[in-house]
């Protein structure tokens, strides 16, 4: 895919003996949950910043090995008034290239994902006391947008929550331009529907939330990243705002 890759690298897999570090960091705020009609309903705010290290290695050129932890500030207003500092989850894995050609690629990929906090009384940690399995596949394709190198990213995710809340089918679509030397956009759109309802009182639920961001090339190893994201449309979750800030080596 050339100069259009990105550091993240979706479908794609990472030369052997090459690697990526992406520095994340997200601040969400919500005021506002769709209910079980998906209509708006206020809420007590509820915040959550995070910071998240997505390393990636190529062990061949056709395995990338990944490790990803993250901290969490997540902070909920009156009448709960509950907020929670730490470790949030921890994942490790890999994406194996199963086939490609000059301009497509299709991967396979697996994480666990291990929980940093276990206290399941604090309302600011529900959702993220147990462990997940996640199982993923994944397909990118690079092509010209008239002159302009493009490329496009499908990914569809089957995510197995080990605790209470119900398992998760995932849909993340990406579709990464770019229109000068140094300048990459990214529109994102990110798909989350629960299979059913959960143990211990979890409900279902769906989200769809969709993301831009721009990514500006400092050197040919180092870029960085600033964008936005919003939940446009859910049932039993809440509407979330946030920024992004990122930071990607390669090496």
């Amino acid at each position: 895919m050339g100069s259009t890759t990105p550091a993240l690298a979706g479908a794609w897999t990472l030369d052997a003996g090459t690697g990526a570090v992406v520095f994340t960091g997200t601040a969400m705020q919500s005021n506002s949950a769709f209910d079980s009609g998906s209509k708006l309903q206020p809420i007590p705010r509820y915040s959550k910043d995070e910071a998240q290290a997505l390393i990636e290695y190529g062990v061949t050129n056709w395995f990338t090995a990944m490790f990803q932890p993250s901290l969490q500030h997540v902070d909920i207003a009156a009448p709960f008034s509950a907020r929670r500092s730490g470790l949030g989850y921890t994942d490790i894995g890999g994406r194996a290239r199963i086939w490609s050609d000059a301009s497509w690629v299709v991967s396979a990929q697996a994480i666990v994902r291990i929980p940093g906090v276990f206290d399941k009384t604090n309302p600011a940690a529900i959702g993220y006391t147990d462990p997940e399995i996640e199982l993923r596949g994944l397909a990118g394709h690079s092509f010209k947008a008239g002159a302009l190198p493009a490329f496009v990213d499908l990914e569809l995710a089957q995510r197995y929550r080990l605790g209470g809340p119900p398992n998760e089918f995932r849909a993340d679509i990406t579709f990464g331009i770019r229109p000068a030397e140094k300048w990459m956009l990214l529109a994102q759109s990110f798909n989350v529907l629960s299979e059913g309802a959960g143990s211990w009182g979890y409900g279902s639920f769906a989200y769809h939330k969709f993301q831009l961001s721009a990514v500006y090339a400092l050197t040919p190893t180092l870029s960085l990243q600033l964008g936005g994201y919003s939940t446009y449309w859910g049932r039993n979750a809440l509407q979330e705002n946030g920024l992004v800030i990122g930071a990607w080596y390669k090496f």
